[in-house]
């Protein structure tokens, strides 16, 4: 039997498997027509919270008991207690939580940066002030008061998300206790008199396995999350009271600069000491509408990204914004298709931003004026990325209705205009909950492209499909459509999906990122999960999936098969083994097959002082640098975090990619990247952290000292350096070996968050 009948069979099974009828569980939304209460209890005055619990005001607290296992299963009692109290006054909402532990020595408890403690045990709530199943607030603390909160649209989290609340924690002898303060300024709700909000307590416990526990009774069988959240009742008279927040910033640095990059020897040229102003102004004339305007800002010294293998890459890569303007509300611009991202607003002078929220409808809308805008140019066979000094005006515009529970259908227009180039996007997208546990999800979109008349930006012979479009800068004008849809199942124990997509050769969207294009894509997959319950093995899944490509012209470009069966083994284990039975691909005129390959991916968290993970993939793999031939290959990756005491943590990673001839007469490419970060928290405020990483491809090494100090997640201080050292191999008596500094920067920066 051919190779290509085998491959049609599989893709056969997968599709029946995808119509064969299941039972399913059904969607009812906050357990039915008896959700679980708690009711919130008033208070007059405020109080400075404290993780003993002892004001009294928390006598008066309603209390209830998270008692229900949902991780690794849903079939099981929670393991520990826990009890939970909550008042509120006027202005803040305040939870406290009491744990108890059987074992207090096995908490694992440290002092780190916010955001970082998701390896810890942790308490936290969902809050869905609207009670419509569309956004929850995500707050968690660890024993010692560290926060973690985050957005949860859907079944997707946006941890990048940050909140102004306050938290505290201690352990006990009989286990822990955590209080959170949220201030009803923090969290957008409905103008009513009377509040009933979705509400969830969760606590995590890891231990030989990692359990969650939940106060309502979650049943895995149903995807939504937040549809089984209970409710808090009791608020009375919270008013949408005005906010504003000013947001300034002052920074200074010193820059300095090799003077001669092909002699090390020539040493470094010293800018002058310069300084930066700039700042944001926030204004919330009700919980759910604000206004948000920025000038000025710049957060590129402090953040740095972790450096990725491309040496065999011919699409841009991804790396995700740090900028906190712009991951401030991220969630109410995102689609499905990444047709809006920050990161081609490079270098704003000035933006501003418009949000309104309501429980069935939200409007976004961003303007920017950006310095420096990168182009992203897609192709077939590769993409190109171009940063350039063109000033560009961004507008993008988001609206969502709400409807049902889990269903929305949403649109999203972009502009991107310069000198002599404009590009226009306009997008309609949905997903609905058909029935149980059954979705449809899809998003339709046209381009409309205007290229800039200047092949100085970037000059390229690569054409758009089979058409008369190239990709060089040279004036042209076209359009370009995108089509997506998916048809799938969520539950326990059977998950399946079929899904199309298809990206014209003259789809370009010059604020987002889509990075290849001329292509119609027709996935299958479908999982099977099984629960042993065992100390050796908790949970399992094992799945199969089918991908056939074809470009805009019909021609077959790729297929493959993946399958993979992956398991929660003892000791917070995770090992998972895949495979590719089928991989055949078109590359640049250029037909390769039997491309199979193997993948193993395990991760352990046995200690909390310890986690480990790694990464191997191997066997045959087309080079696509310069004449594409087969090869031979394997990718490697690691990474150890060490925790020491509970106020250090290093983290070691290293990648390595290699990829030979077949018969191994010639090597294409081989290299690695090594990464070091080192944080040392004095207290839950003040920090210290070292990066280090170098990148063998580039011959480079890159040091990134920091000291840092935050009293929220927006009034901080940074005081650090950016150094490069390139490495030279010059041969002769004067020539030079080494590591040598090219490239370094000091910088202080203060901003600090007024808030009314």
């Amino acid at each position: 039997m051919k190779l290509d009948t085998v491959s049609k069979l599989i893709f056969s099974v997968l599709l029946l498997f995808n119509y064969s009828p299941q039972v399913s569980h059904a969607q009812t939304g906050n357990q039915g027509a008896n959700p679980a209460q708690v009711e919130a209890k008033f208070i007059q005055k405020d109080f400075k919270i404290s993780a003993d619990l002892e004001n009294p005001a928390w006598q008066q607290a309603s209390s209830v008991y998270i008692t229900h296992q949902i991780e690794p299963n849903d079939e099981a009692p929670a393991k520990v207690q826990t009890e939970v109290k909550v008042l509120y006054s006027k202005d803040n909402l305040y939870i406290g939580f009491i744990c108890d532990d059987p074992d207090p020595e096995a908490i694992r408890a440290n002092i780190s940066d916010r955001d970082n403690g998701f390896q810890d045990d942790f308490v936290g709530v969902f809050i869905d002030p609207f009670n419509n199943n569309q956004q929850a607030y995500e707050l968690f603390v660890n024993p010692l008061g560290i926060q973690m909160d985050g957005m949860r649209s859907g079944n997707n989290e946006d941890m990048n998300f940050d909140l102004l609340w306050y938290s505290d924690g201690q352990v006990t002898d009989s286990g822990y206790r955590t209080v959170m303060k949220i201030p009803f300024k923090s969290l957008n709700f409905p103008q009513q008199d009377i509040h009933n909000w979705s509400i969830q307590f969760l606590r995590n416990y890891p231990r030989n396995i990692r359990y969650q526990f939940a106060w309502t009774d979650v049943e895995l069988s149903n995807p939504c999350l937040i549809c089984q959240n209970g409710v808090m009742t009791g608020i009375k008279g919270v008013k949408n009271s005005r906010t504003v927040e000013l947001l300034p910033y002052a920074m200074s640095f010193q820059e300095s600069t090799i003077r001669d990059a092909s002699d090390p020897q020539s040493g470094l040229d010293h800018g002058p000491l310069d300084g930066r102003i700039g700042g944001s102004v926030f204004y919330a004339p009700t919980s759910m509408t604000s206004l948000n305007a920025v000038f000025n800002p710049d957060f590129s010294q402090v953040e740095t990204d972790a450096a990725q293998i491309s040496a065999n890459e011919t699409f841009a890569l991804f790396f995700p914004e740090k900028r906190p303007f712009f991951l401030k509300e991220a969630e109410l611009f995102s689609t499905e298709e990444n047709l809006f991202y920050s990161r081609t607003i490079n270098r704003p002078l000035a933006a501003g931003k418009f949000t309104r929220q309501t429980g069935n409808y939200t409007i976004a809308f961003l303007s920017a004026y950006d310095r420096n805008a990168p182009f992203i140019v897609p192709g077939r066979y590769r993409s190109s990325f171009i940063r350039s000094e063109v000033d560009a005006y961004n507008n993008i515009l988001r609206g969502k209705y709400n409807f049902g529970s889990e269903s929305f259908i949403g649109g999203l227009i972009t502009t991107r205009n310069q000198d002599s180039g404009s590009n226009y996007t306009g997008s309609i997208d949905w997903n609905l909950l058909l029935r149980d546990n059954y979705y449809f999800s899809g998003q339709l979109a046209y381009t409309a492209t205007r290229e800039l008349d200047d092949t100085g930006i970037f000059d390229s012979q690569r054409t758009f499909g089979r058409g008369s479009y190239d990709a060089a800068f040279n004036g042209e004008q076209y359009g370009g459509s995108l089509v997506s849809a998916a048809f799938y199942r969520e539950a326990k124990y059977y998950d399946f999906s079929f899904e199309y997509k298809s990206y014209s050769p003259t789809f370009q969207t010059q604020t987002g990122f889509i990075n290849q294009t001329d292509r119609r894509q027709y996935e299958a997959s479908q999982s099977i999960s099984y629960y042993p319950n065992t100390t050796f093995l908790s949970r399992g899944t094992f799945s199969v999936s089918g991908t056939w490509r074809y470009d805009f012209g019909g021609q077959f470009q790729e297929r493959y098969i993946f399958t993979r069966l992956s398991n929660n083994l003892g000791g917070q284990t995770n090992l998972s083994l895949s495979f590719l039975p089928v991989n055949d691909e078109r590359f640049r005129g250029e037909f390769f097959t039997g491309m199979n390959r193997v993948m193993v991916d395990v991760s352990t968290d046995p200690l909390n002082a310890l986690s480990l993970s790694g990464h191997i993939d191997f066997g045959k793999y087309v080079n696509r640098r310069d004449n594409p031939t087969l090869g031979e290959g394997y990718n490697i990756s690691g990474n150890a975090t060490i925790k020491p005491t509970p106020r250090l943590e290093m983290d070691f990673s290293y990648n390595y990619s290699t990829l030979s001839s077949v018969d191994g007469s010639e090597n294409y490419f081989s290299g690695d990247i090594y990464r070091f970060n080192g944080n040392y928290n004095f207290s839950k405020n003040l920090f210290t952290r070292l990066i280090v990483q170098y990148d063998s491809f580039g011959e480079q090494l890159q040091i990134y000292p920091l000291l840092y100090y935050k009293a929220n997640p927006f009034t901080k201080f940074y005081i650090g350096m950016t150094d490069y050292l390139n490495y030279y191999d010059q041969q002769g008596i004067n020539g030079y070996r080494g590591f040598k500094q090219t490239d370094r920067q000091f910088f202080v920066k203060f901003q600090y968050l007024i808030r009314s």
